[in-house]
């Protein structure tokens, strides 16, 4: 046995009077605990001291947390890409497994939908209501194959809604209601009442085009424009219509002569129209093609409905007109043609009507009547006879 005290020797401690690691991580703790006020102020001044060695430290500290964090997270990423790669190697084999895992974990896989429905419920129904609407003949089908599985369930269900009684009763009234409709409309002779069955991918489409409607915050100022546009179109077309026809077909005209594609005057007076009512609005910039074509196929039918009323008005005028100033001529021809009648064995006409029917024959050769039909052609006449108001005797 070396002497401890002869030279070179090491004075060591028995191994046994050793602390521990724990004992001294306990030491440590119970200082810091008891120390807590005198460590923070230590820590201060030794900061204000060493400022920049501080901030060296510091430094070092983030760049070593910082390659630490690269060496982990690309250490994630090999690891992500070796499964991706055996999941691409291996289709069969990872099927297989997530198979027989869902298997052996119902209970897991139950509970995991449960937690996310109830804290995703919003949009896992609107995911599955958008994968419906996306194929509907394919869920009418999915539809059709669960109610012939389940017949004792959707009659189960069936029974359980109508236990209610204020939900029967209402089946009942509505029921009865449309029974009665139905014999009512029989009764007049009248076809049966027509329903269209809105299926709920309609209803949904509807609603977010109602939505989009009616929640678009420029909307009113989008109204406004296209109120202001198409009044404004209507009365340019009512006022000017006429002129700006004629300039189209000698436009029309210019086009043919030049060899250029031919267009229709129609398309040519609409499109200046369009043209110069925009220019005069202050503000046309929330206008788009369709609310354009709309105001277009307004204005057509306004002036369409105008030009049938002045149509008729001329007419008409045309008939009083020339009956009162030829109505001795127009007696003998309607004299004339009751003997014709009489001849062939037909009953006598009354004279105002024949004459009112002469002389229209004469007018509508010289009035443009493109507009009017039959039906017009007799009610000129009933209103002719009403405004001449006269008796002929011949």
């Amino acid at each position: 046995m070396n002497d401890p005290f002869e030279e070179g020797a090491v004075l060591r401690k028995p191994l046994a009077e050793h602390p521990s690691l724990d004992e001294e991580a306990e030491k440590r703790r119970q200082y810091v605990a008891a120390n807590r006020d005198r460590i923070r102020e230590l820590n201060r001044l030794w900061l204000s001291e060493h400022l920049d060695r501080a901030r060296e430290l510091n430094r070092d500290s983030m760049r070593r947390a910082a390659a630490r964090r690269h060496r982990e997270a690309e250490v994630r990423a090999r690891g992500r890409e070796r499964a991706k790669r055996w999941r691409l190697e291996h289709p069969e084999r990872r099927r297989e497994y997530q198979q027989r895992w869902v298997a052996e974990n119902r209970e897991k896989v139950r509970e995991y939908y449960n937690r996310y429905y109830e804290a995703h419920r919003d949009e896992v129904n609107a995911r599955s209501a958008a994968r419906r609407d996306a194929d509907p003949e394919r869920t009418k089908q999915i539809t059709r194959q669960w109610a012939e599985r389940n017949k004792e369930r959707r009659a189960e269900l069936q029974r359980n809604r109508r236990s209610d009684p204020e939900i029967y009763q209402s089946e009942l009234e509505a029921n009865a209601a449309a029974r009665r409709l139905k014999r009512s409309l029989s009764r007049a002779g009248l076809p049966p009442k027509l329903l269209h069955a809105t299926t709920a991918a309609e209803r949904r489409a509807n609603e977010r085009e109602a939505d989009a409607y009616f929640n678009d915050p420029s909307r009113p100022e989008h109204l406004r424009q296209f109120t202001v546009f198409a009044e404004s179109f209507t009365e340019h077309m009512l006022k000017h219509g006429a002129r700006m026809r004629e300039f189209a077909e000698a436009y029309a005209e210019t086009r043919a002569r030049m060899g250029l594609p031919p267009m229709s005057v129609e398309d040519i007076v609409y499109a200046r129209a369009v043209e110069i009512v925009a220019e005069r609005m202050r503000r046309v910039d929330l206008l788009t093609g369709r609310d354009v074509a709309a105001a277009v196929r307004g204005t057509k039918a306004e002036v369409r409905r105008d030009e049938h009323r002045r149509q008729l008005e001329r007419l008409v005028k045309g008939v009083v007109a020339l009956v009162h100033s030829n109505s001795v001529r127009l007696g003998v021809d309607a004299e004339i043609e009751n003997q014709a009648r009489a001849h062939r064995g037909k009953p006598r006409a009354p004279v105002e009507s024949l004459v009112v029917q002469l002389a229209m024959l004469e007018v509508i050769e010289r009035v443009l009547t493109s507009s009017l039909t039959i039906e017009d052609a007799r009610s000129a006449a009933r209103n002719a006879r009403l405004r001449i108001g006269l008796s002929f005797q011949v």
